[in-house]
Order: C-alpha cells, then sequence, then structure tokens
C-alpha cells in the first residue's frame, strides 16, 4: 500500500513555510517500487512476467487480513472459501482451477508456500501469529518453479526476517463486536552484532453470529485460537545466512452452521440454529512446524540456498448437517480425526552469467508426508453409522530450472525465459470401510493402492520492454496436479483404482505500465487455458450422501483477463481498481459407464466478474496525530458451488461488501515509541449472502459474517 503525505507546515514559521509552498506547489506523487520474490529472486513486480497481486503489511492492516479465509474478495480471479467441516480449513481455486475436499490423498491445485516451504494441508499455518512482510498470489499455472499442485496458481507468504540492529517491541489489542478480542505481542532482540531473535505470541476469540438453540458449544463459527512463532537469524559475514523458524497453533473453533435452506428459498441468515443440535463439540487442532534456511553468496554472481522444514497436524474436526431436517435429529454427524507429518528438502542455485545477460535459477526437491485418517459418519435420522480408516504415504522428487537470456538486441529490451520441471509422485494408501450396527464393527472391506506419477512441465515467456517502465510479455505455462486415492469412495475396487494425474496448458499475454510520472500503475493480463484429465468428484450414492467417487473424467476451457489500476491522484490520496473476468466451462465429461454427461457439470467457485475498489485518504496531519481513512468495496458475481446439476445445480447469488477503517497515528505526546488507533467496519451494508449452498440432503447454507466493528489499539517501539 503506499502513503504519500504532505510536509509539516503546521511545525514551520510562516516564512519557512511559504518558501517550503512552492517546491510543494510542483512535487509530484509517485507509487512505490513494489518487491517481490515470485520467480525465486527478489526483483520488482513490474518487471516480473506473471499475473501476480502483492499485498504488503500495511494492505494486510487495512483489510484485516489475518489468515487464509482473509484474502476472499481481496484479489480478483482468487475464491478462497472454508470447507464445511471446518472454518480454518480453505477451499482455494484461482482462474476457476481448486480443489473441493480436503482428503489427504488428494492434493490442492493451488499451491501455498511459507518461506519458501510448500504446505500440503492448509489448516492454520501458522501466519495468524506471523509478522508478514507481503502476500503474493501468482495466478495462473506455476509448474516450472512451483511444480506438482500449482496447476491453478500459487500465493506465497512471505515473513519478516529478524533485524541484526534495533530492539523492537510491539503490542496490538483489538476489541469489538460478538465479544472480540485479540492480542498480538512482537519482539525482536538483537544478540549481539551477527545474531537475532524474534518472538511473537498471538490470542483471539470472538464468538459466532449464530446460537447454538441445542446443547454443547454456545455458537456456531465461534474462534478460539492461540499461536506462538520464533525466528532465529545468524548472519557472521555478507556471505552467510541461517535462518531458523518455529511456528506452533492451537485451533479450538466450533463449526460452521449449516442451515437447510433450498435453492428457492430466500436468502435469510438465522440467528440461531435448530433446537435439535445435540452435544455440539469444538474442534481441536494442533499445529507445529521448523524451518532451517542457509543461503551462501560465495560470489556477487552465484547464491546457495538450502531449505529444510518439517511440520505436523494432530486434528479433530466435528460437524453437525441439518440438525431437524427429518424430525428431532442431525441428518449427518461427521468426526474426522488426521495425524499428519510432512518433511521437505530443497537445494537452490541462483545467479547471472555472460555479463548478467542471463538470469537463472534451478532446484532439488525432495518431499514427504505421512498420515493417518479416521472418519466416522453418523446419520442418526437413518438410523445408519459408517467409518473410515486410511494410512498414506506421499514421496515426491523434482528437479527444476528456469533461465532469462537477454541478448544484445534492439537495446537489450529483449528477454527470453525458459523454464522446465521434471517430477516424479508416488502415492500409497490403505483404507478399510465398516459399519457401526448396534455398538459393533462390521467389515465392509479393505484396500491397498499404489501409484507412481511423472511428468515434465515445461514454460516459455517472451517480454520486450517498451519503455523504461512498461513493457509487454506472452506466456506459455503448465502445471500439473499428482493424481492420488479417494478415501470415500463408493466400493473399495473404486478406492483401489484410485485416479491420475490432471494437467493445464495456458497461454497469457501482459502488459505492466508506470504512467503519468510513475502516477499511474495499469497491469492487465489475458490468458487462455486447456484443462485435461480434469479429476471430477461424482456422487456415485444417492442413498450415502458421504460417498463421491473421483474420476480422471473432464476437459474444460478457462479464458479470461485480470486488470490491476493503482493511481495516486494527490499527495494524500491513492485509489486502486482491479477486475478479474472468467469464462470456464466443461468441454467434455465422460462418467464411468461412458455416457457424455458434460451437461450435467459446472465449474465452482468461478464467477464470471469479481471487482475490488480501495481508497487510501491521508485526510489530515493534526496536533493530535494524523488521520488516516480507507474504503474498500468488494463485489463478485454470482457462481456455482456444486459441480453436479443431476441433484441440482446451486449457486450463491452475487454480493458486494463494503468496508471502511479510520486510524489515527503517529500520536504525540508518548515517551517512547509510536501509538495508532484504528475504528474499523466489514460488511456495513449487512449483507446476507452465502458462500456454500449445496442440496445435501435437499440444501443447506452457510452463511457468510453479518455486519462487525471493531478497534485497534497498537504501539509500537
Amino acid at each position: 500500500m503506499l502513503r504519500l503525505r504532505m510536509p509539516d507546515h503546521a511545525r514551520l514559521p510562516l516564512a519557512s513555510a511559504i518558501l517550503l509552498a512552492s517546491s510543494v506547489a510542483v512535487a509530484q506523487p509517485a507509487l512505490e517500487e513494489v518487491i517481490v520474490t515470485a520467480e525465486k529472486r527478489s526483483e520488482s513486480l513490474q518487471d516480473t512476467p506473471i499475473s501476480i497481486a502483492a499485498l504488503d503489511a500495511e494492505a494486510l492492516e487495512k483489510f484485516g487480513i489475518t489468515d487464509m479465509v482473509d484474502l476472499q474478495g481481496k484479489v480478483p480471479n482468487l475464491q478462497i472459501t472454508p470447507h464445511p467441516n471446518s472454518m480454518s480449513t480453505p477451499r482455494i481455486f484461482i482462474r476457476g482451477v481448486g480443489n473441493f475436499d480436503d482428503q489427504i490423498t488428494q492434493d490442492p491445485s493451488v499451491a501455498v508456500y511459507m518461506d519458501g516451504v510448500y504446505v500440503a494441508r492448509n489448516q492454520g499455518m501458522g501466519i495468524e501469529v506471523a509478522e508478514l512482510e507481503r502476500i503474493e498470489v501468482l495466478r495462473g499455472p506455476q509448474g516450472a518453479l512451483y511444480g506438482r499442485n500449482a496447476t491453478g496458481g500459487a500465493i506465497n507468504f512471505v515473513t519478516r526476517a529478524p533485524e541484526l540492529d534495533e530492539w523492537r517491541f510491539s503490542q496490538s489489542v483489538t476489541s469489538g463486536d460478538r465479544d472480540l478480542f485479540t492480542s498480538r505481542t512482537m519482539i525482536n532482540i538483537p544478540l549481539g552484532e551477527t545474531t537475532a531473535l524474534r518472538l511473537s505470541y498471538l490470542t483471539t476469540e470472538q464468538d459466532g453470529f449464530i446460537r447454538n438453540a441445542g446443547s454443547g458449544e454456545e455458537y456456531f463459527g465461534s474462534e478460539d485460537r492461540e499461536a506462538l512463532r520464533a525466528d532465529f537469524l545468524w548472519r557472521p559475514n555478507d556471505e552467510l545466512e541461517f535462518r531458523y523458524g518455529y511456528d506452533r497453533s492451537k485451533i479450538d473453533d466450533s463449526p460452521y452452521y449449516l442451515a437447510y435452506q433450498t435453492a428457492d428459498t430466500p436468502l435469510e441468515r438465522p440467528d440461531a440454529s435448530n433446537p435439535a443440535v445435540n452435544d455440539l463439540l469444538p474442534h481441536d487442532i494442533d499445529i507445529d512446524g521448523h524451518q532451517a534456511t542457509v543461503t551462501w553468496t560465495p560470489t556477487d554472481h552465484v547464491t546457495l540456498k538450502s531449505i529444510t522444514a518439517f511440520r505436523q497436524m494432530d486434528s479433530f474436526l466435528y460437524q453437525d448437517y441439518l440438525s431437524g431436517r427429518f424430525g428431532p435429529v442431525a441428518s449427518l454427524i461427521t468426526r474426522d480425526t488426521l495425524d499428519q507429518e510432512q518433511w521437505s528438502q530443497e537445494f537452490q542455485v541462483l545467479g547471472n552469467a555472460l555479463d548478467q545477460k542471463l538470469d537463472y535459477v534451478a532446484g532439488i526437491y525432495y518431499f514427504r508426508e505421512d498420515g493417518n485418517w479416521s472418519n466416522r459418519n453418523s446419520l442418526p435420522a437413518f438410523g445408519q453409522a459408517t467409518g473410515d480408516d486410511a494410512e498414506v504415504e506421499n514421496r515426491a522428487f523434482a528437479l527444476y530450472a528456469q533461465a532469462t537470456w537477454t541478448p544484445d538486441l534492439v537495446d537489450n529490451r529483449l528477454h527470453a525465459t525458459l523454464g522446465g520441471r521434471w517430477s516424479r509422485d508416488q502415492r500409497q494408501a490403505e483404507l478399510s470401510k465398516f459399519a457401526l450396527v448396534a455398538g459393533d464393527v462390521v467389515p465392509l472391506g479393505t484396500g491397498d493402492g499404489d501409484k507412481t506419477f511423472t511428468n515434465f512441465s515445461p514454460s516459455f515467456t517472451l517480454a520486450y520492454d517498451l519503455g523504461d517502465t512498461s513493457n509487454v510479455y506472452a506466456k506459455v505455462g503448465s502445471g500439473y496436479k499428482t493424481g492420488g486415492f479417494n478415501v470415500r469412495p463408493s466400493t473399495i475396487e473404486r478406492f483401489e483404482e484410485g485416479f491420475d494425474e490432471e494437467t493445464l496448458l495456458s497461454w497469457e499475454l501482459g502488459v505492466k505500465s508506470e504512467l503519468w510520472s510513475n502516477r499511474l500503475r495499469v497491469n492487465a493480463a489475458a490468458f487462455y487455458a486447456d484443462y485435461d484429465d480434469i479429476q471430477v468428484n461424482a456422487s456415485s450414492d444417492i442413498n450415502d450422501p458421504t460417498r463421491a467417487d473421483i474420476l480422471n473424467a473432464g476437459e474444460g476451457t478457462i479464458q479470461g483477463l485480470e486488470l490491476d489500476v493503482t493511481a495516486a491522484l494527490h499527495q494524500r490520496l491513492t485509489l486502486a481498481l482491479s477486475y478479474g473476468y472468467l469464462d470456464a466451462g466443461y468441454d467434455e465429461i465422460i462418467d464411468a459407464l461412458g455416457n457424455d454427461v458434460t451437461d450435467n457439470y459446472a465449474f465452482i467457485n468461478a464467477p464470471q466478474h469479481s471487482v475490488l475498489a480501495d481508497l487510501d485518504w491521508d485526510i489530515a496531519e493534526l496536533p493530535i496525530g494524523e488521520l488516516r481513512f480507507n474504503l474498500n468495496y468488494n463485489w463478485q458475481d454470482e457462481k456455482a458451488i456444486t459441480t453436479s446439476t443431476v441433484n441440482g445445480l446451486y449457486t450463491t447469488e452475487a454480493y458486494g461488501l463494503l468496508n471502511a477503517r479510520l486510524t489515527l497515528a503517529e500520536i504525540p505526546g508518548l515517551a517512547a515509541g509510536s501509538l495508532r488507533i484504528a475504528a474499523w467496519g466489514r460488511n456495513l451494508d449487512d449483507k446476507t449472502y452465502a458462500f456454500i449452498n449445496a442440496p445435501l440432503f435437499g440444501g443447506f447454507r452457510a452463511y457468510g459474517e453479518p455486519r462487525t466493528w471493531g478497534i485497534d489499539i497498537t504501539w509500537d517501539y
């Protein structure tokens, strides 16, 4: 986010103010350069030939982004909604490509990275407590540099490293609607001239907005989270750097409320649940992670990097589906338990050669994931209960490289980039299915699966500098998502068959420009993609909604565009507008019996239009501090929320959310440090909207947050 301020005339003598006025009259506002690491190296966003959105620390604060789901609506053509089983498990879609389920045996389609480490499971991640430097959203397939499971794109979370030369302390407290309370504490401690330590702690609680009229947890959708993080930095000289990070999160949120409402029912957000809810349980999720990064720069032209990481998660998820739909009982109760751990090692070499005409990056990557998953489904309304136990082992190995050559042609304005990644993935899984009859376990079968996949994902980009501040590019890129196994199949045979990989090939044309003496930034990209062997979830048993088969049944076409415009209209006023257009459809879907069922399916989480408008206004420098105002509005078109039209295609209606933040910063009178106070409101016009709309048991909806307000108080020293 850009912040531009006029000189402080109020503190100057009149004669000095008059002299400065003449220079201010001709001074022009200018947009600040945005630095990203989307291609594994630090470079200007304007020089990176990718459709990318970057949110820095100030933007994250003004938008109130504290976890992954909060990114919803902030980046056009990016859709993030919670899974109905867990509000802490985001389902991420970019340009209509994503994964609707949360099985450990089926990977997501958008790669999520934390300081360069791939995070296989999106729950928690520890970003709530981290001091984020920025978030980068890379739209479109990123197979060459980000590997498997980046067919839709990638999201990079970049944390701020400890600082060697200064003590820093920050304490922020938030209080607000529905008993919201958040406390975030950070301290940066220099440990001599070459080492530093940063410690962070977070606790947050907020009641849900739908009261539980039954027993158990008092509210649906309450938040109860605690997290800590430690970062250690050792930099003995200019050539060598070692950084270690540890994060731990505890999540005890209560489930979302899933209201029984059909597709034809008007949107009416309930205040309370059905009284039939019985003993509602909270989630219980524990996550911790370790990361060690060693960076060695032996010369000005070569950097070697090692990234080692280990993460583990213990998770219990509970959901009550539609209590009271079929009498004074729940329609479906799910209990999911997961123990998961992942380990990864990556070696990178980055540098330049040929008198800096050639920039390159290459790497070796290894990943291992192990997990045990247990699911218990009870259908009280039908007197049924089933269970599944699964054990999984996932292994991945990859080699990748990318190089950009700038030949001595047309004044060094032409840049050609060639990249590629070879991947090998091995997936192993065991599944046991059983029924629970009068408290007894009745085996329904066991199965074993073992599949190996290999893939080569190339990319090629041609960029041309129109001038010092404008360039155009054309890119052809591919992405690959590994196959796997389905732990909710209709039969054991279906489980053992598994499903194969899916691929996406994309063509993109883009322009990046800074105009009007760097007061106007216009970035645009148009794209077209062929999506093949799409992993389609197909409902396989109308009498058991917990079962669905995954088939490589689909072929699709995706096309659209993204436009990001930022203008410094005045020294104190900045306006940004982002727009996304998406046209995604299936060309062919063949079911397990060989039937063409294309007309029965639609892309989900792919609204045709999405818009974000954002205004920053530095109102005035007052005797009591600097007064700043932010107003933002995000709107999205209606979108399909279920793939199959056989049992009724459900859509969420178009909606827009208006948010505002008023900040008083640099408050004087403190003995040390700086103080700022901000009042904020989200969904100011109290728009009723649904982010889930599904035909299960006749239909249910999950509603978005109503009007919410709060006050932030932050002291930095």
